[in-house]
Parts: structure tokens; C-alpha cells; sequence
């Protein structure tokens, strides 16, 4: 396979990431280094003209074929303005341009990408949890369809993209998928890795090195056999039982090298290099034929949509924060958990090298500058020279970062939070699970808000839950087996839930508090507010999980009718919550009756007036039909 079978000179991308009056970030990947010009137009007239090169530039070779390119540059352009934009890129065949080289990323009646500077939200999108092979609809599709129909009118276009989580499933990965990645990886010749005999075989083989790994023929389906384990926390009466480290039930094809991150990310944001390889041609175990079926079925679908997924990201800004399957299910959930995980140098590589993906992919052009100074000197040593001593070198830098969560000067001010690599453990019990985020991490939370009248909060894992399922993942917890439920939620520990509230009591406060969320697969909606205090601030809690997965049906069903019968205005239950001095009301949702969590894919949706309160919320699904929340006259204390 010849990386000339390729028929476009970007492989991955554009994605419009950053943007302000004073800054534009553009992401993409090329086959080789970007030479020509970005451009922007105002009525076909230029009125930005930048050179590719190294001052305005980025680049990050990852392979032979594949170059991580972030164009950061400093803009003088008018708000509220339609704007176009173009990339001229210099190929052996001339000047190319992106209509020429993606002709599908292009509208209907238009020349070029386009965006609009929008200082004031007055509506976003936002959504997690996008699974190629989950059984559902790819809501980023409705997302590119409302924004075909406000090209231009700048108060109806979305401000934003706001992607909360699990952009990735790095941990529950299809065969097919990783059949897939494995091809990708030869067309672009990926960088390869040493892991030193780390991994051993289905015929326990010690495996040297990431190309050995990818070669292997009968690993589909038997990730599982080469994941490291420990008897770090093994049952008292058996201390040296070896127990995993990866603990989802879904690792059966679970990504190990930074080869198959890098490949998971150009397969799930572009239509580009699904044409150049096969999805069928492995061995699959009998064991195994159903579900491979299903999954067939489920990716085909999943790729049909990239080309209109592909045109949305090059149009909106788009945020992005991790959550738990951009690494692994249960990552960090618990210090006992974390300790293993660090301690073993596989499993430290691993988690390591879905961080590499993770800052190339998505944290880096959220915000690029708060990664000058060391993290891009180690960064710019393994990207010079990829060897082991800087691939360790770089797994170390992005294990001690602590730069993951970042804010947007908007009206109002968009602040999204890391609560994954920063948390508060409890030192009495290192099994119990961690605060989603540390002392430290909160007191900078606080200084952000101060002196905001309104705020737009991303948290990837709700703030304000379902209190029954947060009762059964306690009552998990009591019995020491918190993994299994992935028991993590904001009221898990005592110390972080006692200071996010205390954080919401504080007088100095926004007035208007939005809390974005997503993670559980299902979407809901509560109004907020302090008990015993006048003028209290409003907070919403906006729930939307998941863009391409959902929860199961009926389980769902029966848990929000438990949640509405156990924790409604009335039950003495209420009493024993961490959340007794607050007042919380769950939306209906218009046609459903009484229901009020939703588990149809979607993706969110949000209309804000002027002083930062939501004045529509709605998920937009792909079949055309809304989900709308309405406000509830029923108190509850979910």
C-alpha cells in the first residue's frame, strides 16, 4: 500500500478551533509539510493573506506520510461578519486550493469554508460521547444541518462547538476499527515504538516494538491477553492475585501504541483515508461473529456521515475537553487505581500515549500558548527525534501537565474544567473514589469566576446527577467495588462535592451559572437554585449524552421513574443528600409526559439572552426532531 493511493493532500481536517477578534487556530493533517497561504475574504476581497511557515505554522510529524499542522495567528477582523477562508496549498501538481482538494467540504453556492466572529454566545452546540460503532445516530450531522441553514446570519449561526468528552474511544474499540488503524498506520507509516518485551503475545512472545504489536494476526478481540495487570489491590486473601489495570468491559480491542491513537483520531474526524483501506480481511473467533457483524454494520454507517461531519468542524470553532474513553474507562477514578496505573510501565506508556494523542488532537488548539516552555521543548524533542528516550521524556511532561482546562473571554465567559488529572484523593481509603477535582484546581475555579455576571461552566460528568443512580454507585462503593460502576460524580467525594457547592453559596457568584455536561449517555435538564437565601444565583445544570451512543432501554425508563418516586419533593430521603441546601427542579420534556432523562443520541443545543440565561434548550436529532426542556412546577431533589 503507497501513500499515493491517497487522493487528497490533507488527510485529516481543517478544524476551526480557536477563535476571537485577536486569534484564529486551524488544525489539520498533511502528508507531507503545509507550504502556500492561508487566506480570508470579505465579499471575494482579501482581507487576510498569512505564509505557511514556521512563524505562523506548527508542524508535528508523526509518520512518514503525517504531519500534525496548527496554524495560530494573531487577526484584526470585524465581529458578526461573514467571512470565508481558504488554504492555497503548494503540491507537485500547483496550487491547490480547499475546494480543489476537498470539494464535499465546501456548501452549496459557496467558494470556500466560512466563519463568523461571535464574542456574545447567543447560541452554541455542545455534546460528548461520539462511539463509531455505538448503535446509533451520529448527531453531529443535525449539528451540520442547522448550521447549512444560518450560514450567514450571524445571530442564529452557532457561536460554537463545545465537545465535552469521550471524543474518542480509545478503550471500546470495534475490530473492524482497529483492522482499520492498523492499515493507516502502514499507508502513512506511522512512528513506531519500543516497549522493551512490555507486551507478550497470545503465545507469550515478548513483543519489542509497536510494529511487532500492529503485524500481530490474531489479536482482534484479544487486546485483553496483552493489557498489563498488577496485584497492587487484590483482595486481602490474596494479595499476589494479578488483577487488570484497564479495567472497562468493553478492552477487547483496546488502543496501545501512539501509532493506533494517532490513526483513531484521522478516522474519526475524516472520510479521507476510509476509502483507502478495507474493513473485512482479519480472522474473526466465532465467539465473536455476531458482534462483528453488528459493528460492520454500525462503522459503514459511521463513515457515510464524515463528509458532512468533516464540513461542520471546518465551519464552527470547536472546544474540546477529555473525559474518561479519550484514555481509558475508570482513568483516575480512584487513587489506588491511578497508583497502578502509574506505577507499571506499560500501562503508564499506554495511558501516556492517548495523552500524546490527546494534546496533538484536541488540547492544543484549545488554547496553544499555555503550552510554551517545557511541555513543547519535550514535545519538539520526541517530534525532532521519536525515539524511546523522548518518548519517555514526553509521556512524563503530559503525565505532570496540569494546563488540560482553559477558558473563553466570551459574553458570557465559557469556562471548561479538567476533572480527570487533578484530583482530590482520599488518603483514608484509596479505593474510594477521587474528587473530580483537587483543592488547588477549585481555588483556581473560583478565581475565574469572581467578578462574572454570568458564566457557561463545562463540566465533562454532570455537577448536579441523578441522585438514585448516584445512590446505587454508592451503594457500589460501600461494598468496594467502585470500578464497576464507574462511581464518579461530583457528590462521590465529601471534599470536592463541599466545596462546589460552597462555591455556588459564595456571595461573589455569577447570578447566571450554565453548567454544560455530558458522559452518561443520556440528557436531562435542572434548575438550580439555594434554599433560605434571597436572591439567590441561578444555575442550570444542561445535560446532552451522547452525540453517537445511548443508555439501554428500558433500564433507563425504570430509573427515572424510581428517581421521580424515591427523590421527589416530598421524601424524607432528601434529607441525606449533600444537596439539602438546594432547590432543584428536572425539566419536562415537551410530548414526553413525566419523563425527564432522555436516551436518544442527540446533540445539544442552547439559545442565551442577554444576561447569560438559557432562553431555549433542546437536543437536535438526526431525524429532524427536537427534544425541548421545559421548566417544571414540581420540586424534586434528584
Amino acid at each position: 500500500m503507497q501513500i499515493d493511493t491517497v487522493l487528497t493532500d490533507i488527510v485529516a481536517g481543517p478544524i476551526l478551533r480557536r477563535l476571537s477578534a485577536t486569534q484564529l487556530v486551524l488544525w489539520w493533517v498533511s502528508s507531507q509539510p503545509s507550504r502556500g497561504k492561508f487566506q480570508c475574504y470579505i465579499d471575494d476581497n482579501v482581507v487576510l493573506d498569512v505564509q505557511l511557515n514556521a512563524d505562523s505554522v506548527s508542524e508535528f510529524r508523526v509518520g512518514k506520510h503525517a504531519v500534525v499542522n496548527l496554524l495560530d495567528i494573531e487577526i484584526s477582523l470585524p465581529i458578526n461578519q461573514y467571512i470565508e477562508y481558504d488554504l492555497l496549498i503548494d503540491t507537485d501538481d500547483g496550487i491547490k486550493n480547499l475546494k480543489d482538494m476537498i470539494p464535499h467540504l465546501i456548501f452549496d453556492d459557496k467558494t470556500r469554508p466560512s466563519f463568523i466572529i461571535q464574542p456574545q454566545i447567543t447560541n452554541m452546540l455542545h455534546g460528548s460521547c461520539r462511539n463509531p460503532h455505538s448503535a446509533s445516530d451520529d448527531s453531529l450531522l443535525a449539528g451540520e444541518k442547522l448550521l447549512a441553514n444560518s450560514l450567514e446570519n450571524s445571530k442564529e449561526r452557532p457561536a460554537l462547538l463545545m465537545m465535552s468528552g469521550d471524543q474518542i474511544y480509545a478503550d471500546h474499540v470495534a475490530a473492524p476499527t482497529l483492522y482499520a488503524i492498523h492499515q493507516v498506520i502502514e499507508l502513512l507509516g506511522l512512528n513506531n515504538e519500543e516497549f522493551e518485551g512490555d507486551i507478550t503475545d497470545t503465545q507469550n512472545n515478548k513483543l519489542n516494538s509497536s510494529d511487532e504489536l500492529h503485524q500481530l494476526s490474531d489479536q482482534y478481540y484479544r487486546r485483553g491477553e496483552f493489557l498489563p495487570k498488577t496485584p497492587l489491590g487484590a483482595p486481602w486473601y490474596n494479595k499476589d492475585k494479578q488483577q487488570d489495570i484497564f479495567t472497562s468491559v468493553a478492552a477487547d480491542n483496546h488502543l496501545m501504541s501512539f501509532a493506533e491513537v494517532m490513526a483513531m483520531y484521522f478516522l474519526t474526524w475524516s472520510p479521507t483515508l476510509w476509502n483507502e483501506i478495507s474493513l473485512e480481511g482479519f480472522d474473526v473467533p466465532t465467539t465473536f461473529e455476531g458482534t462483528h457483524k453488528s459493528e460492520l454494520a454500525e462503522i459503514t454507517k459511521f463513515v457515510e456521515g464524515l463528509e458532512a461531519v468533516q464540513r461542520l468542524l471546518a465551519h464552527i470553532p470547536t472546544y474540546m475537553i477529555f473525559d474518561d474513553h479519550d484514555v481509558t474507562d475508570d482513568w483516575n477514578l480512584t487513587a489506588l487505581w491511578e497508583k497502578a496505573s502509574n506505577e507499571h510501565p506499560l500501562s503508564k506508556r499506554i495511558i501516556g500515549n492517548m495523552l500524546m494523542g490527546y494534546w496533538l488532537c484536541q488540547g492544543w488548539g484549545n488554547d496553544p500558548k499555555q503550552f510554551d516552555g517545557d511541555f513543547l521543548l519535550k514535545a519538539n524533542d520526541y517530534n525532532s527525534l521519536p525515539n524511546k528516550e523522548n518518548h519517555d521524556a514526553f509521556v512524563s511532561e503530559v503525565f505532570s501537565c496540569n494546563k488540560w482546562q482553559f477558558h473563553l473571554d466570551t459574553s458570557p465567559k465559557l469556562v471548561v474544567l479538567d476533572s480527570r488529572t487533578r484530583r482530590w484523593h482520599n488518603d483514608d481509603d484509596l479505593s474510594d473514589p477521587s474528587g473530580l477535582m483537587d483543592w488547588e484546581a477549585m481555588c483556581e475555579l473560583q478565581q475565574e469566576l469572581i467578578g462574572e455576571d454570568s458564566i457557561i461552566l463545562v463540566s465533562p460528568a454532570p455537577i448536579f446527577g441523578v441522585k438514585i443512580i448516584e445512590t446505587i454507585q454508592r451503594i457500589f462503593t460501600i461494598c468496594g467495588q467502585p470500578l464497576a460502576v464507574d462511581a464518579e460524580n461530583w457528590m462521590a467525594n465529601s471534599q470536592t462535592a463541599n466545596t462546589m457547592l460552597n462555591i455556588f453559596k459564595h456571595p461573589k457568584t455569577p447570578q447566571h451559572f450554565v453548567i454544560l455536561s455530558g458522559d452518561v449517555h443520556y440528557s436531562f435538564v435542572y434548575d438550580v437554585e439555594l434554599r433560605f437565601r434571597d436572591h439567590s444565583p441561578k444555575i442550570w445544570q444542561i445535560t446532552s449524552s451522547g452525540i453517537k451512543n445511548k443508555f439501554p432501554e428500558p433500564i433507563i425508563g425504570y430509573l427515572d421513574h424510581m428517581n421521580r418516586w424515591l427523590y421527589g419533593s416530598y421524601s424524607p430521603l432528601n434529607l441525606f443528600t449533600k444537596r439539602r441546601s438546594m432547590k432543584i427542579k428536572g425539566r419536562d420534556v415537551v410530548g414526553n409526559g413525566k419523563r425527564r432523562l432522555i436516551p436518544k443520541s442527540g446533540l445539544g443545543y442552547v439559545e442565551f439572552n442577554e444576561n447569560g440565561s438559557p432562553s431555549l434548550i433542546c437536543d437536535l436529532h438526526n431525524d429532524g426532531t427536537t427534544t425541548e426542556f421545559t421548566e417544571s412546577n414540581e420540586e424534586m431533589m434528584p
